[in-house]
């Protein structure tokens, strides 16, 4: 009988210390893989009719830092950091200005806000602002030596949304889209805006601990 008891009562006490060990999983590593897509451009003060600038959809990467700020069970509040590379993003022009490609890093410290953080399935939405580095291929679309700068360094703005799905009680899966506001990127060509936006589109899972 007593064995039963303090069985029980062993039990009792680890029910009791599962939610404790939950409250206290604050923070969380995320790793997603996924696509970046940059808008087409038409070119200004050029002798080429109809001359469009336009971009592929690179594949990037993200990893994330968050830490819980506040908890209302309805409502949580996380600051986060998100990193986000592009690898290759490919560069078309009719004429043999731009560069073949180029590589994106983006770093944006922001807040995000989760509907429903304790449960299974929880949206979100986030916003924040950094910084960015485009670093341009030095070789020509259709070949020779890039003539313009490499490297372009830009403030940048960050919102987005997502969906996570919890999967076990440190482990979720996400999907979400970043929009990147940012500088345009040297191309060697002209589009008549300063700002551009690089979407982010991915999936991958989060580690809470």
């Amino acid at each position: 009988m007593a064995r039963k008891l303090f069985s029980v009562a062993v039990l009792g006490l680890l029910a009791g210390l599962i939610p404790a060990a939950s409250a206290q999983e604050k923070n969380e590593l995320t790793g997603l893989i996924g696509r970046t897509f940059v808008s087409d451009h038409a070119a200004t003060g050029t002798s080429t009719p109809g001359a469009l600038l336009t971009s592929g959809s690179g594949w990037s990467l993200e990893a994330n830092y968050g830490r819980r700020l506040m908890d209302l069970g309805i409502v949580g509040l996380t600051a986060e950091v998100p990193l986000v590379v592009n690898f290759d993003e490919n560069v078309h022009y009719p004429v043999n200005l731009v560069p073949k490609d180029y590589k994106s890093f983006i770093v944006t410290p922001s807040l995000r806000v989760n509907l429903f953080p304790g449960n299974g399935i929880s949206p979100w939405v986030s916003a924040g602002g950094g910084f960015g580095y485009f670093k341009a291929n030095s070789t020509l679309e259709f070949g020779g030596t890039n003539p313009g700068e490499t490297g372009t360094t830009t403030g940048i703005f960050q919102a987005g949304v997502g969906l996570d799905v919890k999967l076990l009680s440190r482990l979720s899966l996400r999907g979400e889209a970043r929009d990147f506001y940012s500088g345009v990127p040297q191309l060697n060509v002209d589009i008549g805006k300063s700002r551009q936006h690089n979407i982010f589109v991915g999936a991958g899972v989060v580690f809470h601990f």
